[in-house]
């Protein structure tokens, strides 16, 4: 692959080896950590954080301003203002926010490591592979009072009696809490991290569970966490992680010199767009991608007390098992987000939890202050049309094709040099072109790269290019991004669905059937007549009906799909395997046994044994009859949002009752928030009050089991209800989901 690394994308200056960079404890310097050969080294250079700014009088007498120059050109944010230290720079900040407010507007980067990164044009990794990445993967076991089913480290009974480590050079280890005390196995763990010395500290839900848990126990026995490369300690805040319309809260961990990486958010993340996983948990992603080991321990989450009890050996070799997976998992969903690391100014840690379109932003910011130009301030939000998105037809269909247009919103900007109006430097257009460029030439490369080690550099880079260029159109859109722009976002999407009405049309004058289209692609059925070898020549014939810069390609081959409604759907590979998409099948308000039934009817419809579902579904109801239903089928399982004790003062103001909060108020137990609670429905007949026959599921007894059977078997038949129609059928009219009438024309590939 060529060196040529434009500044734009790159940043101008290419100081190779940076793992990180914190702020030193003088406020004035950046601590930057270098991998130089196979040591670790750490400079002090001088740091002056600044503040963009509309009006320049307050700042003028700032405590501490060194500097304050006016930028060219026409943002509204025209004045640069540099401070001696990071407090002088709040100091600023706080005066603008609580000062002046909304009639100053301002521009504070908020972090020091990406406001170095900034200015000096510098960028992580650079010359390193993911593989130079000294990766330690840490994973803990608790044990949870007897009573309650999850652990809680403000518990005096719960404690942690495993810490599983393993690293990239093959270290494995777990501190055994059966031969040591907790204190002293917090100590321990210190002491080995401060030993391997790794460059990132990797954790499935380390954030919300590992690192919470350990912060606590440790504040419990007064042992510091001093895991940061100089000495400081474990520092974490409230943040937030946004996934499409999924808004998750955490607390966001830091250490000095250290990445920390969370790959259950990488998880999230990846599925959002794919929505290929199994689950997020770490043992079915584990599998899915064919990283668990066949002689693999697995220990049911309900039996750590017991298994620490009684075979504590068992439970370390599943401690170590998890923290072997972890870091294999991180090497499947990281790559990325390193590369995104070695051209976005962010560090690792914030470049896997920021998003693309905040990366967008980070780099159009990076090249004004280059070219000291003055940024504009956000516009107001307001209205942008979407994308073509069509359910045509209700059912199964087979085969089915998917052709979709190759990132079809950024050749629309690209080819009809759609960008935001405030961009009066072009740099919006050039970065996009720049990154669809460096992205081809890094997917050509990776084909013929001579190492696998090359070929996984290349691959992760040129995906993490993909995802960039893919935010593009969102970035417009984007309510804090300073070169936003809803007018150019209206017409991307107003072209993009004239050139998907345009395949629609095409397709049905071919003889094909469409089945449903969605934003860049369409799902359809050949014609009667097509076979595999005329793919070139159907994809041929739709692209002469396509605008000049707009390339068309098959994206997928299924043996049977079963259209839902809209964005739910199911695909049967030639391979036999079932990809399951949209959250009408995986709703969080569904019960495990739901999700169960639901998955296994849409694999008969799709392998063309409709005629089965009727037995499965009485096969359901009769398994609750007879009580073989097994309780973590059907309990419900929530987290504590609040205290008991404020959900009781909400109700008595007229908040609904919920079945959760009245579950644990009168357990007799003491809940705190975060806890989390799972629960079933007693009684008899269907239409229960849910709230007042819910009972904890650690009360259920299979001896004497008392779940409400008719208000389950309800749910059976409700899942039924959604779905009978696609069992046993000849076909269905055009999105009515209505019987077709005896001796009306079927569609033929119902």
């Amino acid at each position: 692959m060529s060196e040529t690394r434009p500044p734009i994308v790159f940043g101008w200056d290419a100081t190779p080896g940076i793992l990180a960079c914190h702020l030193d404890a003088d406020g004035r310097h950046i601590r930057l950590y270098r991998r130089v050969g196979a040591e670790t080294i750490v400079e002090r250079e001088p740091f002056a954080p600044f503040l963009l700014v509309a009006d320049p009088a307050p700042a003028r007498d700032a405590t501490g301003v060194t500097s304050l120059d006016r930028l060219d050109g026409a943002g509204e944010l025209a004045w640069l203002a540099t401070f001696a230290s990071w407090s002088d720079a709040l100091a600023a900040r706080d005066r603008y926010r609580e000062g002046a407010g909304a009639a100053a507007p301002h521009l504070f980067p908020g972090d020091a490591s990406h406001t170095y990164l900034l200015q000096t044009g510098r960028t992580s990794f650079g010359g390193l592979r993911f593989g130079d990445l000294r990766r330690l993967a840490l994973d803990i076991e608790v044990i949870t009072t007897e009573g309650f089913e999850f652990p809680n480290p403000a518990r005096e009974g719960d404690r942690i009696v495993a810490v599983a480590l393993a690293d990239t050079t093959g270290f494995r280890h777990v501190i055994r809490g059966d031969r040591m005390d907790e204190r002293v196995l917090l100590v321990e763990c210190g002491r080995i991290i401060a030993e391997r010395d790794p460059d990132v500290i990797e954790g499935h839900n380390i954030f919300r569970f590992d690192l919470e848990y350990l912060e606590a126990r440790a504040r419990r026995h007064d042992v510091p966490l001093t895991w940061g490369r100089d000495g400081s300690p474990l520092r974490g805040r409230p943040s937030r992680l946004s996934i499409a319309e999924r808004s998750v809260p955490y607390r966001r961990y830091e250490l000095a010199g250290r990445h920390i990486v969370d790959t259950w958010m990488l998880a999230l993340m990846h599925d959002a767009g794919t929505r290929d996983l199994p689950s997020l948990g770490l043992k079915d992603i584990a599998r899915h991608f064919g990283l668990a080991a066949a002689d693999r321990t697995y220990v049911d989450a309900a039996r750590i007390s017991r298994a620490f009890a009684e075979s504590p050996d068992e439970l370390m070799a599943y401690a170590a098992d998890d923290a072997v997976e972890t870091l294999g998992i991180g090497a499947v969903f990281a790559p990325p987000y390193f590369a995104q690391a070695q051209f976005v100014p962010f560090d690792y840690q914030s470049t896997a939890l920021r998003g693309a379109a905040a990366k967008i932003d980070a780099l159009l910011l990076r090249e004004y202050l280059r070219q000291r130009r003055a940024v504009p301030v956000p516009r107001p939000p307001r209205g942008v049309g979407g994308g073509y998105t069509a359910v045509f037809q209700r059912g199964v269909a087979r085969p089915v094709l998917h052709v979709d247009v190759t990132s079809l919103y950024p050749s629309l900007m690209l080819t009809r040099k759609i960008a935001p109006e405030s961009d009066t430097l072009g740099v919006f257009g050039a970065l996009l072109a720049h990154l669809r460029d460096v992205r081809v030439e890094a997917k050509r490369a990776s084909r013929t790269a001579p190492t696998a080690e090359e070929r996984t550099h290349l691959a992760a880079l040129q995906q993490s290019f993909k995802i960039l260029i893919n935010a593009f159109y969102g970035y417009l859109a984007f309510g804090t991004g300073h070169w936003n722009d809803f007018e150019a976002a209206n017409r991307v999407t107003e072209e993009g669905r004239a050139v998907v009405g345009t395949i629609l049309d095409a397709l049905t004058a071919a003889g094909a059937t469409p089945v449903e289209a969605d934003t860049d692609g369409v799902y359809f059925v050949p014609p009667s007549t097509h076979a595999r070898e005329h793919d070139e020549a159907l994809l041929e014939t739709l692209a002469r009906t396509l605008p000049e810069g707009i390339a068309l390609e098959l994206d997928g081959r299924y043996a049977a799909m079963l259209s839902y409604k809209m964005k739910t759907y199911a695909l049967l590979d030639e391979r036999g395997r079932v990809t399951i998409k949209g959250s009408g099948f995986r709703s969080r308000g569904l019960e495990p046994f739901q999700r169960q039934l639901i998955e296994a009817l849409i694999h008969l419809f799709l392998v063309d044994r409709g005629a089965d579902a009727q037995a499965v579904i009485e096969r359901w109801l009769d398994d609750f009859a007879r009580h073989r239903v097994p309780i973590r089928s059907f309990a419900r399982t929530e987290t504590l949002q609040e205290s008991v004790e404020h959900y009781r003062a909400q109700v008595a103001k007229g908040r609904p009752p919920s079945a959760a909060y009245e579950v644990a108020a009168s357990s007799g137990r003491t809940w705190a928030e975060g806890d989390q609670i799972s629960w079933y429905v007693v009684g008899r007949t269907a239409g229960v009050t849910v709230h007042e026959y819910a009972r904890l599921a650690s009360d259920w007894n299979a001896a004497h089991p008392d779940e409400n059977v008719e208000f389950y078997q309800s749910k059976v038949r409700d899942i039924w209800d959604r779905f009978r129609m696609f069992a046993n059928r000849p076909g269905l009219h055009p999105y009515t989901g209505e019987e077709a009438e005896p001796g009306a024309t079927q569609l033929a590939l119902f």
